[in-house]
Formats: C-alpha cells, structure tokens, sequence
C-alpha cells in the first residue's frame, strides 16, 4: 500500500506525528549514548567567572538528533548571544527520548553535575508524552516538580512549550496546551509557547523524519528565540 495518497492532505504536523508515533520508544534506544554525553558535558571546564551559564535540559530537540554537535541548539544559541555581546557558555543537557518522567528521575544528577548554579534553566519536556498518549496531568505533575526543584535551588527558568497534534484530540489538547503557561505563572518562568513555532509546517527546515529540525531549522528557531533569552539573562 502506498502511503502518500491517504496523507496528502493533511497538515505535515499531523502526519509527521502519526507516522512517527512508534518513533518515540526507539528514541530511548539513543538515550544512553547521549546520557553518556550529558555527563561528560556537565565535566567540561568552568567558563569565566563573568560569563552566564545557561542550561538546555530537554529531549531530542535540544540534543540535536540528527544534526552534527556543532548544529545542535545549544551550540547555536551560544553563538547567537555571544554576536549579541552575551558572554555566555550554553551547556548542552538533552536526551533523545526523553519523557518528563524521565527528565524529573536525572534532574537531580544534572544539576550536581554542574560547575556552578546557571543563570537560566531552559526546560523542553512533554513533547515524547504528547506522543505517545501519556496523561496530560501527568506531564504536568512531572514538569511541576522539576519546577519546584529549580525554584528550590534558587535557578531561574524558562520554558519552551509544546503543542497537541491535532490528532490526539480535542479533550487531549484541552489539557496539555495550556501545561506551559499555566506553570510559567506559577513559577515565575519565562516562556517560548512552541519551540518548533514557524518551522514544524515547513518541510524545508525539517529533517525527512518532519519531527525534528534541521540545521535551516535549528538556525529560525535561534533567531527567534534568542532575543527572549537575551533579555531574561538581562534581567
């Protein structure tokens, strides 16, 4: 059976979600090579003592699958700030696969593995439970925590939120859309609604999985988000 027909017309975030659904347990696959790479990145030297510390803790869209280390996020947000005059180290601290369940059970290790408390703590989770059906109280029970943890240690945070497929249903994304503001007023977190804003409906900036961005991607979702991270590392 051709598939092409029966997904024409539909928009490319619903099919890339249907088709990549059994995608989200194969990421885990990946997860211990890059929780490997997250300890050794978390050992890397302490930066200036006048440079702020950014971490970027979240899954795949912020460990960079499929695009080489040096197009990842985190590695491109640190070039973008410094072109701004922000002497800044952004530490990459994603894991493909990862769920908020997941991102709650290591957050602890993280944070102790870090040289110093950051200046900002972004925080991209829910994605991988949005696809596959987990619980939107849930997520937000997880992503409560994780909050709590970062408010506790004195951390300040930012979150970049997801969006339900359109297929998961109108009582699914009732309940999982507002999840990020929601918990950005609570605790006084800086918020990016949609981290693929602008970039999931355009095929030209996905990879051929249209999941996840590519470097084009990665570069649009930079240019947009680095203001909004600029100023809060200014506040």
């Amino acid at each position: 059976m051709e598939f092409a027909p029966l997904f024409r017309n539909l928009p490319p975030y619903v099919v890339a979600l249907l088709l990549l659904q059994p995608l989200a347990g194969c990421s885990d696959q990946n997860s211990a090579a890059n929780r490997s790479t997250n300890v050794q990145t978390a050992a890397e030297p302490t930066p200036k003592a006048t440079a702020k510390l950014v971490v970027a803790f979240g899954d795949s869209l912020y460990a960079g699958y499929g695009v080489l280390p040096s197009e990842s996020f985190p590695t491109e947000l640190q070039k973008a700030l410094t072109a701004r005059g922000v002497s800044v180290t952004v530490q990459n601290a994603g894991v493909s696969g990862d769920t908020s369940s997941a991102g709650l059970r290591r957050l602890a290790f993280t944070l102790d593995g870090l040289t110093r408390k950051p200046d900002l703590f972004m925080v991209n989770l829910g994605g991988n439970d949005m696809l596959r059906g987990i619980a939107p109280a849930e997520t937000r029970t997880n992503l409560i925590a994780i909050c709590k943890e970062l408010k506790k240690r004195g951390i300040p945070i930012m979150l970049t939120g997801m969006v339900a497929a359109p297929n998961m249903g109108g009582d699914y994304a009732r309940g999982f859309n507002p999840i990020y503001a929601d918990l950005a007023k609570k605790f006084d977190a800086t918020l990016y609604p949609f981290f693929l804003d602008g970039v999931v409906s355009d095929p030209a900036l996905m990879q051929a999985d249209r999941m996840h961005p590519n470097p084009h991607g990665v570069d649009v979702i930079v240019n947009k988000i680095t203001p909004l991270v600029a100023s809060t590392l200014g506040k």
